[in-house]
């Protein structure tokens, strides 16, 4: 983990959990890997966050759960967006939208 890694805001976890299944199904170690790459490290996801959270979107109905084989052949849960997944994720991004273009009003010299 960079020194640098930013807390994650409390509420943000199941979006980019959502948004990084949306690129296709992936395993938890997978998904916590391309959010730290996608953010150039800026962000570091802790199992004891992510799987409580996948656990919690599941029954949620959002993302459903296979069992397969990773990478390295071994047996993983692979977890991918259902419809009303693909929804919760438009709303939340929609939400994320409305919400940074408020803060930067306030953070943004007039």
């Amino acid at each position: 983990m960079s020194q640098d890694a930013l807390p994650l805001l409390p509420g943000t976890l199941d979006v980019l959990i959502l948004k990084t299944l949306s690129r296709g199904p992936r395993h938890g170690y997978a998904i916590a890997r391309w959010l730290e790459e996608a953010t150039g490290d800026a962000l570091h996801i802790e199992e004891g966050s992510l799987y409580p959270a996948l656990y919690r979107m599941e029954r949620r109905g959002w993302i459903e759960a296979d069992w397969g084989l990773s990478e390295l052949n071994r047996r993983v849960k692979f977890y991918q967006l259902t419809a009303d997944g693909k929804r919760q994720l438009e709303l939340e991004t929609a939400n994320w939208k409305q919400f940074t273009r408020a803060v930067s009003k306030v953070l943004t010299p007039a």
